[in-house]
């Protein structure tokens, strides 16, 4: 799904208006009445309705969704928030609608005693800011979002929750807490990006009346994954399992036994050909013991039971036969296996996937990534970013996944609520799966073995990337449906992923 950003959708309708000739006004009734065709499914009989109106043309839709509610006979209460002298010239032909509708505009008033203006309301407009806020909410604006927030009313957005801001899903001081929002004509980054995606509720993107052409037109770089984007190659008849893929993981050490186990077995469970688990000598065994289908085989370690840098030969060896290479879970932090790491993505021609200690063990030579001589897929979560050196400073995860990506010339998984791909081209994918289910360690190293399994598998690797990321979250949204969401473990989310595969179209 496309996701655009304000200058875009801004540039759109003054493309649409000024370009083509279609009146503001039109665009305007026509978001309208999406805001009312929402509304009036909550709406019981002699219900009551409250609008909050913004200056901008945002306001003027709810002014002209309150007109047009009045017209249906509904009772609605319009609130102004700013300087009624500052309303677009599409506002005012709202407004002179509303007026004719028997309705008028009320100054909001932050002073006053507003609890009961709310009492008694069945459903809530907010219409006040839309995707042009990029500052903080101050004065009259923080007091209605409040005073909506504090309501037992069913809350629907204009476009997006206010104090959201439209491209980074920051929030600014507060913002409405959405049942739903509708928006109009492309979905935004602010929808699905963390934490704007927890104020949106449930989106619907409506068609205001700009052509289809100009909205394809529109260069987004900016993407939601959604089932509908997930696709995985159908099976030939005449194969084997050389045809699905080698892939080679490097994980473990003593007391971290857990990690390698789950993402071999991931990787086998979402298709891997064949997988080879290289391990330090003092594991083997238990590795042995506890896989079947994955071939483990032993490592030099030291006293510790941890890698050694004279490890790089052997795996080279395997590498060389292999299509992808995991590097990471449970491998502990020495500098021995810092020296590992880093010489393996000089060394190693094939993908490499960094997660946990393969990501530590580069976090204080980042210089590293842009010497790989392979494709390199990291898969941060915050902490590990944030030692990498990823800037999280400002609150605009999406921007600071695409900065680093780009500047390493690698692919960033920068795990958590909403997971971000992020492309060495500037290009980002933002995930629509997972929850508070998949909170449990072990998770991280599912979801590691499968996109290696995936890139082995030989999908395009964006595509493997992002369809093992939303694979990922899908599994941890049955079992959370299945089991609750406290007693979902990493291995619950292994066992799930034959039922979300047969959920994904096959091309």
């Amino acid at each position: 799904m496309k996701l655009a950003t304000a200058v875009q959708m801004r540039e759109a309708d003054r493309y649409a208006i000024e370009d083509l000739g279609i009146p503001g006004t039109t665009l305007m009734e026509n978001a309208a009445q999406h805001i009312v065709n929402e509304a009036v499914k909550h709406i019981p009989p002699n219900g009551r309705v409250a609008v909050f109106c913004g200056t901008g043309n945002n306001g003027g839709d709810g002014i002209c969704a309150a007109a047009m509610l009045l017209e249906k006979g509904i009772s609605v209460r319009v609130f102004l928030i700013g300087d009624p002298m500052r309303l677009t010239n599409e506002c005012f032909v709202m407004k002179e609608r509303l007026e004719r509708a028997k309705g008028s505009l009320e100054p909001f008033d932050k002073s006053a005693d507003n609890t009961d203006l709310m009492r008694g309301c069945d459903v809530v407009i907010d219409a006040i800011f839309g995707i042009g806020l990029n500052t903080m909410l101050v004065d009259e604006a923080l007091t209605a979002v409040t005073l909506i927030n504090s309501s037992q009313a069913f809350v629907i957005a204009a476009d997006i929750p206010t104090g959201i801001h439209a491209d980074t899903g920051g929030v600014h001081g507060d913002a409405v807490k959405a049942d739903v929002t509708v928006t109009f004509s492309l979905a935004k980054p602010g929808h699905f990006v963390e934490p704007g995606c927890i104020y949106t509720g449930k989106l619907i993107v409506a068609d205001i009346g700009i052509p289809q052409n100009v909205i394809n037109n529109i260069p987004v770089r900016t993407f939601a994954a959604t089932q509908a984007d997930i696709t995985l190659p159908k099976r030939k008849p005449d194969t084997h399992k050389g045809s699905y893929g080698r892939a080679l993981i490097i994980a473990g050490c003593v007391g971290y036994t857990g990690a390698p186990g789950l993402s071999a077995r991931a990787a086998t469970k979402i298709g891997a050909g064949l997988v080879y688990l290289g391990v330090p000598k003092s594991i083997y065994d238990i590795m042995a013991i506890k896989l079947n289908e994955e071939m483990p085989f032993p490592l030099p370690d030291d006293s510790k039971g941890r890698l050694t840098a004279n490890a790089a030969s052997e795996i080279l060896r395997h590498a060389n036969k292999c299509d992808v290479c995991l590097i990471g879970p449970g491998l502990g932090q020495t500098d021995e296996i810092s020296e590992l790491v880093q010489s393996l993505t000089r060394l190693v021609e094939t993908p490499i996937v960094l997660d946990a200690d393969g990501l530590n063990a580069v976090a204080k030579n980042t210089d590293i990534l842009n010497k790989a001589t392979c494709p390199l897929i990291l898969t941060p979560h915050v902490g590990e970013f944030i030692r990498l050196g990823g800037d999280l400073t400002t609150g605009d995860r999406l921007g600071a996944a695409k900065e680093f990506a780009t500047k390493h010339g690698c692919i960033l998984v920068l795990k958590g609520h909403r997971s971000i791909v992020a492309l060495p081209n500037g290009t980002a994918y933002v995930n629509t799966t997972g929850g508070p289910a998949m909170a449990k360690g072990g998770t991280g190293d599912v979801l590691a073995g499968m996109i290696a399994s995936l890139i082995g598998q030989k999908l395009p690797v964006v595509h493997a990337v992002a369809a093992a990321v939303y694979i990922h979250g899908l599994a941890g949204d049955l079992c959370a449906k299945k089991m609750g969401e406290y007693s979902v473990t990493a291995t619950d989310i292994i066992e799930m992923l034959p039922e979300v595969v047969k959920r994904i179209k096959l091309c």
